[in-house]
């Protein structure tokens, strides 16, 4: 069945919207469970289990909220249960993506909570060497990301949509896929080798933010909703300034966020020698004192927290730190400009303006 065109709708409720996500996935893990017979059953339920306490960890659930905004913005009424089970399908995907980053990564904690690999690696030590059940943690890890891969495409494939609908929103949800794959490729190869380099940063943030969390959702959404090119362009006009915007503030949280707010250490940006604008503002930037002082303090795996704060320190004085400021403060001003410009019913425009300053207003 079709879903409706636009009606009279109550306002969006965006912690409904999270309480219905969580919902749909908690549904969908249940119906994994004891699905197997032996060894089979014992793996589902461990994938589950491991998958429902991840997605229990905390998070925004900022992808399925843009994706009833989208729905929204295409001129849908209220939200019907298959929006909401693609919305669904958008966090799965996401934990899969966590989940393998903090893996490459080597992150030791994800909001406030050991990661998947350490949680893995804890539950199987007894027994075995630090060294083999590290490994065993990362090995496992990287078949529960694949898990929720799969299943968020099952989640997809199994929401009720129209033969029209879903041939409509698959290549949407194609084009997401490879590109924060391309943004994964391009973080994980300049990781560690930070450079003055900032439009390579800026790809980075493109690729992994400002199109797979913001601009990807708005369309997917707006697609089921049955929008047409214009909506399209209206909501990237928002979403990739809106997209970068967020990421920059990320990069400064990463360095000088506090861990508490943040669920992150305060150190792993600085140890990993992440290739972030921040950073590449401050290279470029710094004097040839400046560059002796950081540089070898940019990828240093033993990175105090003493050493750390030299680190803040230059990047600050190399005034790198209120550069990022304001780019953010542009960035927001843009997406902002582009819903003014906009023809998007008034409802989408102030979700999306109040979405816009979450994202660069924020301490996590």
């Amino acid at each position: 069945m079709a879903m409706s065109a636009r009606a009279d709708s109550p306002p969006l409720d965006f912690a409904e919207i999270r309480s219905d996500v969580e919902a749909v996935l908690d549904g969908f893990l249940a119906a994994k469970t004891h699905v197997g017979a032996g060894g089979g059953r014992a793996v589902a339920d461990e994938g589950a289990e491991t998958l429902r306490a991840f997605l229990s960890g905390g998070g925004k659930r900022m992808r399925p909220i843009l994706c009833a905004v989208g729905w929204c913005a295409g001129g849908g009424g209220p939200l019907p249960p298959q929006v909401l089970r693609v919305a669904g399908s958008l966090e799965m995907f996401h934990a899969f993506a966590l989940i393998h980053d903090d893996l490459m990564d080597c992150s030791s904690s994800r909001r406030g909570r050991p990661t998947v690999h350490r949680a893995l690696s804890a539950r199987y030590r007894p027994g075995r060497t630090a060294e083999a059940a590290d490994q065993l943690g990362a090995n496992a890890a990287m078949l529960i990301g694949d898990l929720a891969l799969a299943w968020s495409d099952e989640l997809l494939h199994t929401a009720g949509l129209t033969a029209g609908e879903l041939a409509r929103v698959l290549p949407v949800v194609d084009a997401m896929r490879t590109e924060v794959m391309y943004g994964q490729y391009l973080d994980l190869t300049s990781t560690g080798h930070p450079t003055p380099d900032v439009d390579r940063s800026l790809a980075i943030s493109r690729y992994k933010t400002a199109k797979y969390t913001v601009e990807r959702p708005l369309h997917i959404g707006a697609i089921l909703a049955d929008a047409g090119p214009p909506v399209l362009s209206a909501l990237s006009a928002f979403a990739l300034p809106a997209g970068e915007a967020f990421q920059l503030r990320d990069d400064l949280l990463g360095v000088y966020g506090d861990p508490a707010a943040t669920g992150k250490p305060a150190l792993d940006d600085l140890r990993d020698g992440k290739a972030t604008a921040l950073i590449a503002l401050a290279l470029r930037r710094a004097s040839s004192a400046q560059i002796s002082e950081v540089r070898p303090l940019l990828g240093c795996p033993t990175l105090t927290e003493a050493q750390a704060e030299v680190a803040r320190g230059v990047i600050s004085d190399t005034g790198a730190r209120a550069r990022v400021e304001d780019m953010i403060r542009v960035r927001h001003e843009k997406a902002v400009q582009a819903l003014r410009n906009a023809d998007l019913p008034t409802e989408a425009v102030e979700y999306l303006t109040d979405i816009a300053r979450l994202l660069v207003e924020r301490d996590q």
